[in-house]
């Protein structure tokens, strides 16, 4: 069997890890061992945070929602069970958007939704 000398490519690997652990502390960005389980670590945290950020940006929305409903007189249940009513298909998003930054526009869409609340 021939030999496979190995020094080249365990070095490059090598560098590749301790290149993604700068900025870790201590010997987890200078021994190599330590900074592969450290950016193991670090590359799950981030793709499990990446997820965890959709529900915070939603549970911000809903809080920007509420407090823009409530200054118009209604809870934000009411407000979104109006707006289903109404037949007005907007998203959290969308409707966070437009009660921070158009409150004219969401004052609007609050009397639809009481208009359809009291319809029913």
């Amino acid at each position: 069997m021939v030999r496979v000398k190995r020094g080249v490519t365990a070095r490059a690997r090598h560098k590749r890890i301790l290149n993604a652990a700068k900025g870790h502390r201590a010997s987890r960005h200078k021994l190599y061992a330590r900074a592969k389980e450290s950016i193991l670590h670090a590359w799950s945290y981030a793709y499990a945070h990446r997820r965890e950020r959709r529900g915070d940006l939603r549970r911000l929305w809903i809080t920007r929602i509420n407090a823009a409903a409530r200054s118009v007189g209604l809870t934000y249940g009411q407000f979104i069970h109006g707006l289903k009513m109404a037949e007005i298909a907007l998203d959290r998003k969308s409707l966070a958007e437009i009660a921070v930054r158009d409150v004219a526009g969401f004052q609007r869409l609050a009397a639809t939704a009481r208009a359809a609340l009291s319809a029913a």
